[in-house]
């Protein structure tokens, strides 16, 4: 009886040890936050995203894209040097056979009447387009619309009910680091999948794959498969189109990249009125600021964009924009290069302004642009030149703003551009590109697409070209 007493009391004294132990330290120790704190019931420990998921995934279909390549076969003998000598370069061929191409990817209905947002390059040249539902149902769909500056697509389900499960939009400017999110989609064909993760980073621009550098980074895993398909919020709202990923193996390695929902709803937009997609021009081009730029306009580090052209006449130039002026945010939200100062520009709407904080000779200020379509200042009149010329198999435009602004191009540019190469045409193989400016031919300066095809109807000795590219002046030389 002596020694339970006694095991007791050691018991009680030890109990009161650790209490008085922990009242002591306990103004010392760090406060824990709400979110941060250990489940305290078993309904806590059942916490899951499942609910999201019923939610979201309905709306999440796999897209299947067909498209059929004409592809010539070539006899096994034309390999050999005797036989190309007699027959030529056009000489062992069989008659084209006909090879399907197919590509496998997500998308997300966005509306109750069947209108999904996918990736361009998911339905990029596709002939059929067809999509599968989470519950089997499969449709075939229409191309209502295609933008490869974007990489975004806008299709519509072709005798469809009326009435598909759909998601809303989110605001992707209200996401932060350290948000939790989930990426639903199709990798590798397996079926409907689900990942979750938290957005990395809310504005990586260098990732490479659009005209518009800017995405939402997310640790979700994603795979190829999973373009076009959905990055969700805690919300169940989609806040963003899943579209690349960062990979030396062709796997996920918890670097995924996803299109902001907010160019996703003009781009939506856009397809509900006539399919072009209009964008704001304000005709100025920017550089971003380095580090000795920085120091040369005593910043305490680089920051905003600075301003090196100016076109003509431009809603830039009406401000009162000029070239050294530095642009440090839009409508209230920091820019840091140029193509964070695009997208600003891009998701706001024509036909408004955008408010610019713009640092000149030293002092801060206030601008505001008006928000216009790019003008197309002279006629584009758009030819194939054909003939026997370098440039043969080549699209050409006149250059105006609009041009400009569709090939991504400095506004103030002039004279003629390459809008598309004809594969295995001269031009292509004497090196020519889109978005190439042909500056002069034989030393006569081209004006216009119709000066071009004069001037290739010619049959001089040698064709000496003059191309700008990038900035860059290239010279080649072609026997004719």
């Amino acid at each position: 009886m002596q020694k339970n007493r006694t095991g007791t009391l050691r018991r009680a004294t030890a109990a009161f040890s650790l209490i008085l132990s922990l009242a002591v330290l306990a103004p010392f120790a760090p406060k824990a936050h709400a979110e941060s704190a250990v489940p305290q019931s078993a309904a806590q420990i059942k916490l899951s995203f499942a609910p999201i998921v019923k939610e979201a995934a309905p709306a999440v279909v796999n897209v299947y894209a067909r498209r059929v390549v004409a592809q010539r076969q070539v006899s096994p003998f034309f390999n050999d040097p005797f036989f190309r000598r007699f027959f030529g370069d056009q000489g062992g061929f069989g008659a084209p056979r006909q090879r399907v191409e197919r590509s496998l990817g997500s998308g997300v209905i966005i509306s109750a009447d069947g209108i999904i947002i996918t990736n361009h390059h998911v339905i990029k040249d596709a002939d059929e387009v067809r999509v599968a539902l989470s519950d089997r149902r499969e449709f075939d769909c229409d191309i209502v619309l295609d933008d490869e500056r974007t990489d975004l697509a806008v299709l519509k389900i072709k005798d469809g009910t009326g009435d598909f499960p759909h998601l809303k939009f989110g605001d992707s400017d209200k996401l932060e680091v350290g948000d939790i999110v989930l990426a639903i989609g199709n990798p590798f064909g397996v079926g409907q999948t689900v990942t979750q993760g938290i957005v990395s980073a809310v504005a990586r621009t260098h990732v490479g794959v659009s005209d518009y550098q800017f995405f939402i980074q997310t640790d979700a895993s994603i795979n190829p498969g999973n373009s076009g398909g959905a990055l969700v919020d805690m919300s169940g709202n989609l806040v963003g189109i899943n579209s690349a990923i960062y990979s030396r193996s062709g796997g996920s390695n918890g670097i995924g990249f996803a299109i902001p929902v907010n160019m996703v709803k003009l781009i939506a937009e856009a397809a509900k009125h006539g399919g072009k997609v209009r964008r704001p021009w304000i005709g100025a081009s920017m550089q971003a600021v380095t580090a000795d730029i920085a120091e040369g306009m005593g910043l305490d580090r680089p920051r905003g964009v600075l301003v090196t052209r100016i076109a003509k006449g431009s809603p830039a130039a009406k401000a009162g924009l000029k070239v050294g002026d530095l642009v440090l945010a839009v409508d209230g939200t920091q820019v840091e290069d140029p193509n964070a100062f695009g997208y600003r520009l891009a998701t706001k709407k024509l036909g408004g302004k955008a408010e610019l904080d713009v640092m000149s000779d030293g002092r801060e200020h206030m601008l505001s642009i008006a928000l216009e379509a790019a003008p197309e200042t002279v006629p584009r009149d758009t030819r194939e030149i054909g003939g026997r010329s370098p440039f043969t198999g080549a699209t050409v435009e006149n250059l105006s703003p609009a041009v400009a602004e569709e090939l991504s191009l400095p506004s103030d540019e002039e004279g003629v551009v390459v809008k598309t190469v004809a594969p295995g045409s001269p031009a292509e193989r004497v090196g020519l590109q889109a978005g190439d400016i042909i500056a002069s031919v034989n030393q006569e300066a081209v004006k216009s697409t119709r000066g071009l095809a004069s001037i290739a109807g010619t049959e001089p000795y040698v064709w000496r070209v003059e191309v700008s590219r990038d900035g860059r002046t290239l010279r080649f030389a072609v026997r004719g």
